[in-house]
């Protein structure tokens, strides 16, 4: 598996993914960079927050956790500063899978870094479960709460998890309003 590649600070200058053997992750790689070289030029934060949500997905699926993490961060800043908040409750769902995911990654050999990234997972879920209730689409809300529990209950949180579990359910049809 790919190492992580040096932190962004902003859309690297070199585009060629050369620690990436040839295919197609390293293809989409290098589109998702260009796109983001392309929105850094403009003034459009949402444009700048889709870009680097690209990228980090990307970099999640080639399993450069940490960088992937960092391209998230960046999205968030993006999307807040554009105040689109079903973007900014994705992103955070993002961020918690990733951080659970780099948690598993790291396991019992680095436990510090595990532990914080099972941190940073449960703060990013808890975040976007309470940005989840100012969205007008239930069914929306449903499926982010449920994406959420997942990671809470990956992480240990059981209770947490079972709670967003049933507070997805309530929002069914049939089910009792939100609260």
């Amino acid at each position: 598996m790919p190492s992580d590649p040096a932190p962004l600070g902003h859309a690297p200058q070199d585009v060629s993914g050369d620690w990436l053997p040839a295919g197609p992750e390293r293809e989409l790689l290098r589109a998702a960079l260009v796109r983001l070289e392309v929105a850094e030029m403009g003034s459009q934060a949402y444009e700048r927050a889709a870009a680097l949500a690209g990228v980090g997905r990307c970099y999640r699926r080639l399993n450069a956790l940490r960088t992937a993490e960092d391209a998230l961060q960046q999205a968030l800043r993006w999307a807040h500063a554009s105040r689109m908040q079903d973007l900014e409750v994705d992103l955070l769902c993002e961020l918690a899978e990733c951080a659970c995911l780099l948690a598993e990654q790291l396991g019992e050999a680095e436990f510090r870094g595990s532990h914080a990234a099972l941190e940073r997972a449960r703060d990013f879920a808890f975040e976007a479960s309470v940005l989840a209730r100012r969205v007008a689409d239930p069914q929306w809300e449903r499926s982010t709460l449920l994406r959420i529990s997942d990671v809470l209950s990956r992480c240990g949180d059981h209770d947490d998890a079972a709670w967003l579990t049933s507070r997805a359910l309530s929002l069914m049809p049939g089910g009792t309003s939100r609260g």
